[in-house]
């Protein structure tokens, strides 16, 4: 044992320290445990979205992504409600390679739009984990000149596991910004997949944006998103890299008049930019416009606005099904014991099917 009155004005010696504060507010846990969260009823949810309010639009756009029934009949009544204030605003959807520099871009195109007087929503889809269900939501961190832009409205939303990445309930967020008197509405994909299809399903114009220099330009990216692009763009055209960005404009431009024309009959514009230095991006903007321009005058922005109406009637009923379907407690029973059978492989996956929807059929055709 070591004696401490010999260690006593040593450097072995060690000296009591001091109390360090918790670092934990008390009186504020205390204040936020007596403070009861306002619920608010569908009419202030409604007078608070069309009066503009940030905070009553991020609350219902909550209540849209929330998945409790409770939350879903709320939220089913206020998206009605909102219909008919909305459909005003000019849809874009925005995709590119992961490394692009999207974030950067949107920034830099919202910046331009909000200095001319546009109220912009940003919808960015952020990719939920497969294990955790968590979501890294960082766009407004990568974005943060438009994040304090009182024209601005960023709303990072996970994907939630959707099919390729798209949020569930983005169709539904659209709706509440529009009623919100946002006449801008960008919605960024997660990258290229399966996602981009389903964006480019709900809105009107689909943006690509593409890198020089990253390999053979044309493998670097499925040839069906190409065809869907109305524009593609090739960002971080500057310095040194401007060259290359010219070389794959020529290259993407040789490349489209290879595929069919497209249904609006609109000549897909292939263009460079630079988000970094906003070089190119005014150009970016009226390219939109023009399209804008080109499909009211021949009709096919609102043939193409019908035809989303449809798509979302029939992804509302199939969801509707798929919901009732799985959600029966005595289903959800049976449903296991099918799956323990078809996993251990007494039954096959197809007959497991048939079984389980001739039950469900049979017990909701009972008068």
């Amino acid at each position: 044992m070591t004696d401490p009155e010999k260690n006593k004005g040593s450097a072995l010696n060690v000296m009591k320290g001091v109390d360090q504060p918790s670092q934990i507010n008390e009186a504020m846990v205390k204040r936020l445990k007596g403070k009861k969260t306002k619920v608010h009823t569908p009419d202030e949810f409604i007078e608070g979205i069309l009066a503009g309010n940030r905070t009553i639009l991020s609350k219902a756009i909550t209540l849209v992504e929330s998945s409790l029934p409770a939350h879903q009949d709320k939220a089913k009544e206020i998206i009605s409600r909102c219909i008919p204030h909305s459909g005003k605003s000019l849809r874009i959807g925005i995709t590119g390679v992961p490394g692009v520099g999207k974030s950067t871009f949107i920034e830099a195109l919202g910046k331009l739009l909000t200095s001319e007087g546009h109220k912009l929503a940003v919808l960015a889809i952020d990719p939920s984990s497969s294990r955790s269900k968590g979501s890294i939501l960082g766009d407004k961190t990568r974005m943060e000149d438009l994040a304090v832009d009182p024209q601005a409205f960023i709303r990072p939303s996970p994907s939630a596991g959707s099919l390729g990445g798209v949020a569930r309930k983005t169709r539904e967020t659209i709706i509440l910004c529009e009623a919100a008197g946002f006449d801008i509405i960008f919605v960024e994909t997660v990258g290229v997949g399966q996602s981009e299809t389903t964006v480019h399903g709900m809105v009107d114009f689909f943006l690509l944006l593409m890198l020089a220099g990253a390999g053979d330009e044309l493998q670097g990216i499925k040839r069906g998103i190409i065809e869907m692009a109305d524009a593609i763009f090739i960002n971080k055209a500057d310095g040194d890299n401007l060259q290359k960005a010219q070389m794959a404009k020529r290259e993407y431009s040789n490349a489209l008049h290879l595929f069919p024309p497209s249904e609006s009959g609109w000549i897909p514009v292939v263009d460079v930019c630079s988000a970094r230095t906003r070089e190119g991006i005014s150009a970016v903007w009226e390219a939109i416009l023009r399209y804008h321009s080109f499909s009211v005058g021949n009709g096919y922005f609102m043939n193409k606005r019908m035809d989303q109406n449809r798509q979302v009637l029939f992804e509302t009923i199939e969801e509707a099904l798929r919901n009732h379907f799985f959600s029966g407690r005595d289903r959800s029973h049976r449903l296991r014991e099918v799956e323990e059978a078809v996993i251990s492989g007494r039954m096959n996956p197809y007959t497991a099917s048939k079984e389980l929807l001739d039950e469900y059929f049979k017990h909701n055709n009972q008068p």
